[in-house]
C-alpha cells in the first residue's frame, strides 16, 4: 500500500532563555498508509505538535526529510498545503458567525465553486443541519468540533491533522468526533491524529506510534503493540493488557534504560 506520508530523521530545535536550547523532536521516523488513521500517542511535551506544525509547514525541521502526498515538504511547500488539512487543539471558527457562514467563508477564501451548496453538504453530512442557522457560539463542544473537521474538509483534501482533537469535550462530544473521524477514513481520507488519551488511540487507529522524549519507541498495530508487554497474567480468567498498560510499560522500559 502507498504511503501517504513518510517521515525520516525528523529533527527541531528550539532556542531558549540564555541561550539554552531544547531538541524536542530527536530523529522521529513513521509512515502514514493512505487511507488509514494513525495515531501519535504521547504524554505532553512529547514533540506531538511540534510534528504536526511541521508536516503541515507551520514550522521548519532543523533535520531529516519529509514527504505528504508525494510532495517534498522542504522544497514543495505549497503543493503540500493545497491537499491537507489541519484541525488543531481548539476548535477554529468563528462564533458570531452561524454554522452555514463560517462553511462559506472557508470555501471562498479557497476559490470552491458554489460555497452555499458545499455548506448546506457538509452540514447535512456533520449532522449540523439543524442549527446551520444558529450562531457557532451557541454550539455545544461537540458541536463546534464537528463544524470544524466540516470547515477543514472544505475542498476534499487527501490528508487530515488532528491535533488532540478531543481536548477539553465531555464524554459525549468525544464520542461524536470519534464517529466523525471514521466515517472520514472509510470514505477514503488518510487521518493522522495526536492524542494522549489511549482509549483515542485504542478506538480510531489502525496504526499507534509511540512519541516519547522526542522518538518514536514503539510503532504497530494494537496486536504488535500488545506482544512488546510482559506475558499475559492469569488471574481468575486471562487478561489482556490495555493500551494504558502497554503504553506505561513502554515507556517505563525506555526510562530505566
Amino acid at each position: 500500500m502507498d504511503n501517504a506520508i513518510e517521515v525520516k530523521g525528523l529533527r527541531k530545535i528550539f532556542a531558549g532563555p540564555k541561550g539554552a536550547k531544547t531538541e524536542v523532536l530527536r530523529g522521529v521516523d513513521f509512515n502514514v498508509r493512505k487511507g488509514e488513521i494513525f495515531a501519535l500517542l504521547g504524554s505532553n511535551g512529547a514533540g506531538k505538535t511540534t510534528t504536526i506544525n511541521i508536516l503541515s509547514t507551520l514550522l521548519k525541521s532543523d533535520e531529516g526529510t519529509a514527504t505528504v502526498n508525494g510532495f517534498d515538504l522542504a522544497s514543495q511547500p505549497e503543493k503540500v498545503r493545497r491537499t491537507i488539512s489541519l484541525t488543531g487543539q481548539f476548535a477554529a471558527v468563528d462564533e458570531i458567525l452561524t454554522g452555514r457562514e463560517n462553511i462559506i467563508l472557508i470555501a471562498k477564501l479557497r476559490n470552491i465553486p458554489k460555497p452555499a451548496q458545499l455548506a448546506d453538504s457538509m452540514l447535512e453530512r456533520f449532522g449540523l443541519i439543524g442549527a446551520a442557522n444558529k450562531a457557532a457560539g451557541t454550539y455545544s463542544g461537540g458541536m463546534k468540533r464537528r463544524l470544524d473537521i466540516a470547515m477543514s474538509l472544505a475542498g476534499e483534501p487527501a490528508v487530515i491533522f488532528l491535533d488532540e482533537p478531543t481536548t477539553g469535550l465531555d464524554p459525549e462530544g468525544r464520542l461524536e468526533v470519534w464517529k466523525t473521524v471514521k466515517e472520514l477514513a472509510d470514505g477514503g481520507t488518510t487521518i493522522l491524529l495526536t492524542t494522549q488519551y489511549l482509549e483515542e488511540a485504542e478506538q480510531l487507529a489502525g496504526r499507534i506510534a509511540i512519541l516519547h522524549d522526542g522518538k518514536i519507541i514503539a510503532n504497530g498495530t494494537l496486536e504488535e503493540l500488545k506482544k512488546l508487554f510482559p506475558a499475559t497474567k492469569v488471574e481468575y480468567i486471562e487478561k489482556q493488557p490495555t493500551l494504558e498498560e502497554i503504553f506505561l510499560a513502554i515507556i517505563g522500559k525506555k526510562e530505566n534504560k
